[in-house]
């Protein structure tokens, strides 16, 4: 089948090659967004593989169906960015990837603790200036502290033993008790309770209507005095003016994020020799006790190669009408 790829770098190429070479499917790599601009790119293709920033909402699938695309699959595991109704009046299939290396971005969330708790990055800074001090990078051990796991799926799941594993008490929330995190001696409780009583709350929920926003100025102001914030989920789960409100009372005492709500501009490009115009993104940069990295969680050679071939799994089951295609649809 026919597969235009947006939003490639060098880096999804070789995967997807790699996982092709026994799916025989003549991909087309696009480095550009999709957008209703670039959507012509992909006129007579039956398949378009897209990312997290793409365009999918109503405006680029229906450009998309003019043009004889019948399949979006996507390479990731996250879909609120794809409009699953038009989708599904276009007639048009919608597939993910559901799970690809939750150890990936599990790992991703606990170094993004470590790097505030023990300040790597501004230890790092100094030592490469010759400074020696050790005056404001005092921490905390971890085996003392309470964690907070909101969603605990496959990624959750992993964090939670990640976490155990320092010696941290557990509590969760989730729509259904998952046995293995219980297993850790994990505590499910309900939002407020959660926020509450961690010293450090970590979002592994997927993004939807009733999360957005989930961390707001009423749930920040339920955190402990000084508690840590990380989101390696989706941008949207926070409200970013609320948390920097928190950050410059000093309710909230270190945030690490790996996604942001605005992402879509700034995230996967070089911006080093342009003038960043998101004054909220620039704002959270200002913070000594904040760490941003820029939604590089999935980024690991297992789950780039793990994520190629689930994608392209997905393509050649819809081909055949025979095998598994994780199809996403209207709840």
């Amino acid at each position: 089948m026919q597969i235009a790829v947006f939003s490639t770098k060098p880096y999804d190429r070789e995967p997807l090659e790699a996982a092709n070479k026994q799916h025989g499917h003549a991909l087309t790599f696009f480095e550009a967004h999709l957008t209703p601009d670039t959507a012509v790119l992909a006129g007579g293709v039956p398949c378009v593989c897209a990312f997290v920033n793409d365009h999918l909402d109503r405006e680029v699938l229906g450009l998309l169906a003019a043009g004889g695309t019948r399949l979006i699959a996507l390479r990731s595991a996250g879909f609120n960015h794809v409009d699953l109704e038009a989708a599904a009046e276009l007639g048009m299939t919608v597939c993910r990837v559901p799970a690809y290396s939750p150890h990936a971005v599990a790992e991703h969330a606990a170094g993004l603790i470590l790097t505030l708790d023990r300040k790597f990055h501004r230890a790092y800074a100094r030592v490469r200036e010759a400074n020696f001090s050790l005056h404001g990078l005092m921490g905390f051990d971890l085996s003392t502290r309470t964690v907070g796991i909101v969603g605990t799926g496959r990624i959750g799941a992993v964090f939670a033993r990640i976490m155990q594993g320092f010696g941290c008490t557990l509590v969760g929330c989730d729509v259904a008790k998952n046995p293995a995190c219980e297993a850790l001696g994990m505590r499910y409780v309900d939002l407020d309770e959660l926020f509450a009583t961690a010293d450090i709350v970590s979002l592994h929920c997927p993004l939807t209507p009733e999360t957005r926003h989930l961390v707001d100025r009423r749930r920040l102001a339920r955190m402990k005095p000084g508690a840590m914030l990380i989101n390696t989920g989706r941008g949207a789960l926070i409200d970013t003016r609320a948390v920097i409100a928190a950050l410059k009372t000093g309710h909230l005492g270190h945030l690490g994020l790996d996604v942001y709500e605005e992402e879509e501009d700034l995230f996967f490009e070089d911006r080093s020799l342009t003038v960043v115009k998101d004054d909220v993104f620039m704002r959270l940069l200002t913070f000594p006790n904040v760490v941003v990295t820029a939604h590089q969680g999935f980024f690991t050679a297992e789950a780039l190669y793990a994520i190629a071939e689930t994608t392209l799994a997905n393509v050649t089951a819809f081909e055949r009408g025979t095998g598994d295609i994780h199809a996403v649809g209207i709840a």
